[in-house]
């Protein structure tokens, strides 16, 4: 159900997109609907492009609600366990910088380049 929310976002987003897109009758993509722009007037389109706009903003909110609340109750438990659990060591002070992992260090990192020069 998750992956069908987010799926329904990512489309509605695009929509989004060409809907903006399409919205400024001067120029751009609203060019392409002339012909829609004789049928129905300028101003009718402008007002349809505006609340198709309104509806997918409004779309994207609930949407993304619906998504925060469809989460899958396994991947919450192991994220908020091994939150807590690094929590846990920072105050304890168990867990120390010397056991942090640490980007090496400039000779370090050029030592190894040296070394494969030389085996050739």
């Amino acid at each position: 159900m998750y992956t069908f929310i987010i799926i329904l976002i990512l489309i509605a987003c695009v929509l989004m997109i060409l809907t903006v897109l399409a919205q400024n009758p001067k120029s751009g993509m609203a060019a392409n609907f002339g012909a829609s722009n004789a049928v129905m007037g300028v101003r009718q389109t402008a007002d349809f492009l505006e609340k198709f706009t309104w509806g997918l903003a409004i779309a994207i909110v609930v949407l993304s609600l619906a998504a925060t609340m469809s989460i899958p109750k396994g991947d919450i438990d192991a994220s908020r366990s091994r939150l807590e659990s690094v929590i846990e060591q920072s105050a304890t002070g168990t867990q120390s910088f010397e056991t942090l992992p640490m980007l090496p260090t400039a000779e370090e990192a050029a030592a190894p380049a040296e070394s494969s020069e030389a085996a050739e």
